[in-house]
């Protein structure tokens, strides 16, 4: 009955999803989407920009998005929460587990998203964009990810 049809697989099913989510986002810099699906179920969906209640950036809430600091910069500055954060985080605000779940990101997670997926119990990060970091960098990022025994995988089109 569905001869012929062209269904997504999994995976790319679930980054459109992240894609959409990331429309939202009131970051000025760059949109990113996130969400966490467990038995093929998703159980919260994020997107980066400043915390519930705060000026969006947009809107001057962000000292970082209003200035002219290159990538990789002035992080301190930065009062947006993460896609993935926001994912994990709103899951907890409104009582759904993620244990055992998958991230789904539009962006490779940070280092600490990274930690925070751990602690939050996920098994598998699926992404879509991002680049290794420099060398210590990376180091200790796969490092985390082997000791933690979590998954971190690259989707390529053609996916699950």
């Amino acid at each position: 009955m569905s001869e012929g049809r062209n269904r997504p697989g999994w995976d790319r099913y679930y980054l459109n999803i992240a894609h959409a989510a990331s429309t939202r986002s009131n970051c000025i810099r760059r949109q990113v989407g996130a969400l966490v699906v467990k038995r093929k179920s998703i159980i919260s969906t994020g997107y980066n920009g400043t915390p519930i209640g705060v000026k969006n950036c947009f809107d001057g809430g962000c000292l970082r998005c209003q200035s002219d600091a290159p990538p990789g910069e002035s992080y301190d500055t930065c009062v947006c929460v993460h896609a993935e954060q926001n994912a994990i985080v709103l899951a907890a605000r409104h009582g759904n587990a993620v244990e055992g779940g998958t991230l789904y990101t539009t962006l490779r997670p940070c280092f600490g998203c990274l930690k925070e997926a751990i602690q939050a119990g996920l098994t598998e990060i699926i992404f879509e964009d991002g680049e290794e970091y420099p060398d210590e960098l990376e180091a200790a990022y796969q490092r985390l990810l082997e000791e933690a025994d979590i998954t971190l995988r690259q989707y390529a089109d053609g996916g699950v």
